[in-house]
């Protein structure tokens, strides 16, 4: 279930888009000193510092996956305790949700001026679909676990 989100991520990722384009090399380069400022990053340094990023929030999902299969096997048959306990570990995870969502928007802002404008066009569609899913795995998650805690028998 987890899976699917890093593949929409990944799909990101894995665009064709991400190809460069090479700067013309029959233009001199500027007199003028370079600013102080450091380079942008490259487009694979992007792509990499994301990829970290998609690999650490799918561990985060996992790790939410995880502490709500515990609170709903504690709380057992008190629906109470146990949706007042997933309540209280999806807001926990809601800002790291936040967090993804932005850093994904952030990878697709620089990304996409590199990009023929067709691809960048197709990745900025493709963005807002896995936004919605993005914003929607920790109830994904929640209804996962607890469908699973319905069709488990009881101990």
């Amino acid at each position: 279930m987890i899976r699917p989100l890093f593949l929409v991520a990944s799909l990101l990722l894995a665009t064709p888009a991400l190809a460069q384009t090479v700067p013309d090399q029959t233009t001199p380069a500027p007199s003028t000193p370079a600013p102080s400022t450091p380079p942008a990053p490259s487009a694979e340094d992007a792509e990499a510092a994301f990829e970290a990023k998609a690999e650490a929030f799918s561990a985060r999902m996992e790790a939410m996956q995880g502490e709500m299969s515990a609170a709903v096997t504690a709380a057992g048959t008190d629906t109470a305790k146990r949706d007042a306990d997933l309540d209280a570990i999806e807001a926990r995870y809601k800002p790291d949700v936040d967090t993804f969502v932005a850093d994904l928007q952030s990878f697709v802002a620089t990304m996409a001026p590199t990009m023929p404008e067709a691809q960048a066009t197709g990745m900025r569609a493709g963005i807002e679909m896995a936004i919605v899913q993005i914003r929607g795995a920790t109830a994904q998650i929640r209804a996962s676990v607890v469908e699973q805690s319905m069709a488990s028998p009881a101990a």
